[in-house]
């Protein structure tokens, strides 16, 4: 069985871009509801790692409500209260592929905008080199081979509706600027790199 993971931070340590009010519901009600739900469609006993359950799910209920409850439980880790700055290494690829910071945050923002009802936006190491792409609904990284995950910020409109609106446009812009963990982004890298492991969910009780 699979449990909720907790947030790694107070319910207001993201405001104003992310208020509690949003978290409560975000992590509370709808990651929680993907979690019971699989825990539900899973057989007694079964104590696959879910990255195992999402690779092996195939299409459906499984796959959907497995998928969302990975992408929650990173999308909090990519977050941080605490505003940094990538890594000399990691800025150094970020120039390599967009021109600079400020390059990568108007792809992200527009590959974001641009996506088409309910997913994800991610960047992430795709052979070797930073992209940036984005994902449908349910759908993750995980179903790609040779991608890994740095950072990823939720277009679903429960993500953003109670503080911006539908102006997902203003919110992605604004979560880029203040709330990417990005010494958490860092030890992704690395991972892609063969430096470290990459992040994980945690393991079935």
């Amino acid at each position: 069985m699979f449990k909720l993971p907790d947030l790694p931070y107070a319910y207001e340590a993201l405001e104003p871009t992310i208020s509690a009010n949003t978290l409560h519901f975000h992590h509370d009600k709808h990651h929680a509801a993907y979690v019971n739900a699989l825990n539900g469609l899973l057989p007694e006993g079964d104590k696959r790692p879910l990255e195992a359950v999402i690779r092996e799910a195939g299409p459906g209920k499984v796959f959907n409500n497995a998928a969302q409850a990975w992408n929650h439980a990173f999308f909090w880790d990519c977050m941080s209260a605490d505003k940094a700055a990538p890594s000399a290494e990691l800025t150094a690829a970020i120039n390599e592929a967009f021109g600079d910071l400020a390059g990568l945050k108007e792809k992200f923002v527009a590959e974001g905008v641009g996506h088409f009802g309910s997913g994800w936006v991610w960047l992430a190491v795709q052979e070797g080199k930073l992209v940036v792409l984005s994902t449908h609904d349910a759908d993750d990284t995980l179903t790609k081979p040779g991608v890994t995950p740095l950072l990823v910020c939720d277009l679903w409109e429960h993500a953003y509706y109670l503080d911006h609106q539908n102006n997902r446009k203003g919110f992605l812009e604004a979560w880029f600027d203040v709330l990417p963990n990005w010494t958490f982004a860092d030890a992704q890298f690395a991972a892609a790199k063969g430096q470290g492991a990459a992040w994980t969910y945690p393991e079935p009780a």
